[in-house]
């Protein structure tokens, strides 16, 4: 049986006790006088809602991400397999022609820098006029021995190689200077790929203009009246 309180008030019968840590509690007779505390009551409860929601939110992302990443790497690898690819003959881009040596004809030279043997820079320019042949792909002795035997002493003849020094014994007549084009940029310029058994000529005037351009170093009778041109 439970003692009634300071005040003469003890708990009605068959009711238990209440917790001391309460203290008194107080039941009002109007209702409306616990509205105040019934809506912070309200607030408490649906903050606790929210936070229960986020955690749960919180929660579903790393699975939800695991999912996504999943799906989006299989409709990629579909898309792949599925994707429509143009013809093989398509993938291949046709080369662009090479230009005829006639169309070098009256084109400048360019603004490139050869090598001595002493590793020292030679301006293409500076050498006309001139004879240049390219010996990168074929030394072909007779031919640059005949181009040196038929220019004029006015005419400057170059042997120029692909390599990154002049050689230290080339094979040249007298009279032939050689340099090296290692960038490949005079190879470049005239737009002619190397062939084993062919010497390219490149016959340029004092101005540093192209007069003419011969794929295949030939005989000196088909370029001799070119030389006396050059020498004029």
């Amino acid at each position: 049986m439970s003692m009634p309180d300071a005040d003469g008030h003890g708990p009605s019968e068959g009711l238990p006790d209440l917790p001391p840590e309460w203290g008194r509690v107080v039941i009002p007779d109007d209702a409306s006088a616990l509205a105040q505390e019934a809506a912070q009551v309200r607030r408490e409860l649906r903050e606790a809602a929210r936070r229960a929601a986020r955690a749960r939110l919180s929660a579903l992302k790393l699975p939800l991400l695991v999912l996504l990443v999943a799906i989006v790497t299989t409709l990629a690898g579909l898309a792949a397999v599925t994707w429509p690819r143009p013809p093989r003959s398509a993938d291949r881009s046709t080369p662009a022609p090479e230009p005829p040596p006639a169309a070098l004809t009256g084109r400048p030279l360019p603004a490139l820098d050869l090598v001595d043997a002493g590793q020292s820079p030679v301006p293409l320019r500076g050498l006309a006029p001139a004879m240049i042949i390219l010996v990168d792909a074929c030394a072909c002795v007779a031919e640059v021995t005949q181009a040196a035997a038929a220019a004029p002493p006015e005419v400057n003849v170059v042997t120029v190689t692909g390599e990154r020094s002049v050689p230290t014994a080339p094979t040249r007549g007298p009279g032939v200077r050689t340099l090296a084009d290692p960038a490949g940029g005079l190879r470049s310029f005239l737009h002619l790929p190397p062939h084993p058994d062919q010497a390219v000529a490149v016959l340029v005037d004092r101005a540093g203009v192209v007069v003419r351009v011969l794929p295949d170093l030939g005989p000196a009778e088909t370029y001799r009246a070119d030389l006396a041109r050059l020498a004029a």
